[in-house]
């Protein structure tokens, strides 16, 4: 929880603005006279270190020891976040192009797409981009097929938001055509239900299915099973977490160790993820506003993506308290947008 702190003036919200933006450019503590030089507030240097001093003393500042200069405290890049324009800042040219382009390639399957965008994010924020796919037992079955490869079988599933989930099991000694056909015709009933209900139902077709066509339910209902409770089950996306490395300016070398632990343990991580995505917008989840961001001295820019009303996953960015805040929201913001566009649009074989 943010602790609740008085209203800035103008001036002082100005000099906090230049602040942090000279901050977050350099990574230098931050003096009165590059704020007289730079920020254009037509005040002197001895009016703008007043300022400073009370933007300290009111937490938004903190004085580190060995310079004359401040820097941002958590606090200071929430009021920073919080007074900016609610339209946010646009989108750099190259930024918008490349987001355009990586969709216009974008294939079926959402989770691939998912992989492409946390680097795409990772590439336009240069922090570490990371997404929560959609979860397999809670969404619709839109096909399901039994494609005959020879020796094999490929299981494919696509689900209504994009998901495909594909296996290849051994096929059965003297599987005739006709067997396949019959399997294929069951497997029709299984069209709406979610990935949970459609296992239910293919083993309860199985039981009354005769010999091969047995075995090919069961084998289906067993890839269900995987693709909602295996390795595709709720599991997170990363990509571009060799950028936190090259942040080692603005992370001492212990808080960086944590964070890449905890992106090594991913329930962890998912858990925190669920705590700081907001239902309907970008959240953006500064330091110590959740223990985990305290601990990392992370912040987190996050957003769902949605498959009409519903929430289906969520794509963000992790990474230095000292952040391009505006930039980095403008560029989850539109990701998320696409994403949600690209999840809404109907299978066009269903």
């Amino acid at each position: 929880m943010t602790e609740a702190r008085p209203d800035l003036g103008p001036r002082k919200a100005a000099v906090l603005r230049a602040v942090v933006e000279a901050y977050v450019r350099s990574g230098e503590p931050v003096g009165s006279e590059t704020i007289a030089e730079h920020a254009g507030l037509g005040v002197s240097s001895a009016t703008i270190r007043n300022e400073l001093s009370a933007l300290e003393e009111l937490g938004y500042l903190s004085h580190p020891h060995t310079s004359a200069g401040r820097i941002p405290t958590d606090a200071g890049y929430r009021h920073y976040v919080d007074s900016a324009p609610a339209s946010g800042v646009r989108l750099r040219d190259a930024q918008r192009k490349a987001i355009t382009s990586h969709f216009a390639e974008a294939i079926l399957d959402l989770e691939e797409v998912l992989k492409g965008s946390v680097q795409l994010l990772s590439r336009l924020t240069q922090y570490a981009g990371l997404a929560v796919p959609p979860g397999a037992s809670d969404e619709q079955i839109v096909r399901v097929e039994l494609i005959d490869m020879g020796p094999t079988l490929l299981v494919l599933a696509v689900g209504a938001h994009g998901r495909v989930d594909k296996q290849v099991v051994d096929r059965p000694d003297r599987l005739d055509a006709a067997t396949i056909t019959d399997a294929e015709r069951r497997l029709e009933h299984v069209r709406g239900l979610t990935y949970a209900e459609a296992q239910a139902k293919l083993l309860a077709e199985s039981a009354d299915a005769p010999g091969m066509a047995h075995d090919l339910l069961l084998a289906v209902a067993d890839v269900l099973r995987l693709a909602a409770h295996g390795d595709r089950g709720a599991h997170m996306v990363v990509g571009g977490v060799a950028n936190l490395a090259d942040e080692t300016q603005a992370w001492r070398r212990e808080t960086l160790r944590r964070l890449f632990e905890t992106l090594e343990r991913e329930q962890e991580m998912l858990r925190v993820l669920h705590d700081v995505t907001a239902a309907d917008d970008v959240r953006v989840t500064i330091g110590a506003e959740h223990p985990s961001t305290g601990e990392w001295e992370a912040s987190m820019v996050t957003a769902p993506f949605n498959a009409g009303d519903a929430t289906v996953g969520t794509i963000g960015i992790v990474g230095p308290t000292r952040m391009d805040y505006l930039s980095a929201m403008a560029s989850v913001r539109a990701v998320a947008s696409r994403l949600s566009e690209l999840a809404g649009e109907p299978d066009e074989d269903a």
